[in-house]
């Protein structure tokens, strides 16, 4: 089959033949229908995420089970699945008897303890795939196997109340999901941007207000629940100068610099809450907004020949929201 291999930390991209994988035991091998290309793959690359090289990455893997392995009950063949990050945790921790694999110290995830979903097919365990909505397309689903799992599932881990009103810093790849997850569940919802630009799509995708950073927000009323899907940890620190008593800041971006927490903040009783991708009915949930129609990736799409470009294009800050890798 053709993959798209990284060779080595910092290498470049090679789309090559590479072994077609077989199914072993409580496993299957999914013809790929599309898979979204994340920025996690560039940290991977990088070497910022340890793994083995050479790989393949991917891990916004949707398709077509082609093969079953022993033991699967589950699944069939011809079934429309996806793969979340984490497939499966070491079953004997505290987190897995909890039923937290996604906390285990030894998970095996996609894309780093097994190969990922850049290629024509990948291998997954059985119990990690979730059945894909009939109506939902694969361009469509890939994306919400990471970025909108990752930020439906933390807006539902921030318990949110009635009346309650969110803001979301970061309208990008997770950020432009994050509005209209929040919004199809019926919350007020604000905006926080410094792009004049980007003012009026951002009401298309459901924003009530739109505001320029933290003290906007705090004036216009203030925010419950801050869903920070910033690649800047100063852009948020900024933001969270909006919070109202008792809210929640869902950290879900990647930043490399230091957080600010500051004094005021412990007063008003605001915490500081890592999300990441926080259980299975979360993922369930955020495919049937998507199905429904009131969710909407997106993305740019590329063949698997051109994924060098999606690459570059995601590394460099080039695609606005989500890339997508379609079969060739």
């Amino acid at each position: 089959m053709k993959a798209a291999v990284v060779p080595q930390v910092a290498g470049r991209w090679q789309v090559k033949e590479w072994p077609t994988p077989k199914a072993g035991p409580n496993q299957v091998v999914i013809k790929i229908g599309a898979s979204g290309l994340c920025y996690t793959d560039v940290h991977i690359t990088l070497g910022h995420i340890p793994t083995r090289f050479p790989r393949v990455l991917g891990h916004e893997p949707v398709g077509e089970i082609v093969e079953v392995g022993p033991g699967v009950t589950s699944r069939k063949i011809a079934d429309r699945v996806g793969v979340g990050w984490v497939q499966r945790g070491c079953g004997r921790c505290e987190w897995c008897l909890r039923g937290k694999k996604e906390l285990c110290a030894n998970a095996v995830s996609t894309g780093i303890g097994l190969e990922g979903s850049h290629a024509e097919y990948m291998v997954a365990y059985a119990d990690a795939t979730m059945l894909i909505p009939d109506r939902l397309s694969y361009e469509q689903a890939a994306p919400i196997f990471c970025a909108g799992y990752t930020v439906w599932s933390g807006f539902r881990f921030a318990d949110p109340k009635p009346h309650e009103r969110v803001a979301v810093v970061g309208i990008g790849g997770l950020g432009h999901l994050a509005l209209q997850y929040a919004k199809a569940a019926g919350f007020e919802t604000i905006a926080i941007t410094r792009s004049k630009d980007k003012g009026e799509m951002i009401r298309e995708l459901g924003a009530d207000a739109v505001v320029e950073n933290g003290e906007k927000l705090l004036a216009a009323g203030g925010a419950d629940i801050l869903l920070a899907t910033s690649n800047s940890w100063s852009a948020t620190a900024d933001a969270m100068k909006g919070m109202r008593p008792d809210g929640r800041v869902m950290l879900m971006g990647v930043s490399p610099e230091p957080l600010n927490y500051p004094l005021e903040l412990m007063f008003k009783r605001v915490r500081l809450i890592g999300s990441s991708q926080n259980g299975v009915e979360y993922l369930y949930e955020a495919l049937d907004y998507a199905a429904q129609g009131k969710v909407k990736v997106m993305a740019e799409t590329y063949k698997l020949d051109e994924i060098e470009r999606a690459y570059d294009r995601v590394a460099g800050g080039q695609v606005r929201f989500r890339a997508v890798i379609t079969p060739n």
